[in-house]
């Protein structure tokens, strides 16, 4: 069983959901941290889905500001997808660290 450590990185996320990262098949993965910047001069307001599920919604974000979204580590399983949306357009960066085990 190989154990490989990825950093999955989108710029400018906006209004529409925008797919981070999909596990790869005959593969499961420990999300161990994802940090989304808000690249504006205002507060915006993101949802981040993992899993079929909310993760956050609505979380603001000060302008400038990041947000490190998981408190603990969350276990992904093959197709299972992380993804991302933001109430403004392109204002978010995303980076979301993985160790994928297949």
């Amino acid at each position: 069983m190989a154990n490989t450590f990825k950093n999955y990185t989108y710029q400018n996320v906006g209004t529409s959901s925008q797919t981070i990262y999909t596990v790869p098949a005959a593969t499961t993965s420990v999300m161990i941290g994802m940090n989304i910047a808000n690249t504006r001069t205002y507060m915006i307001k993101v949802d981040v889905v993992a899993g079929g599920v909310y993760i956050v919604k609505d979380a603001p974000i000060p302008a400038g500001a990041a947000l490190s979204v998981l408190d603990g580590k969350i276990i992904l399983e093959a197709g299972d997808t992380v993804a991302m949306s933001s109430d403004s357009l392109a204002s978010a960066d995303v980076i979301v660290s993985v160790l994928e085990q297949s």
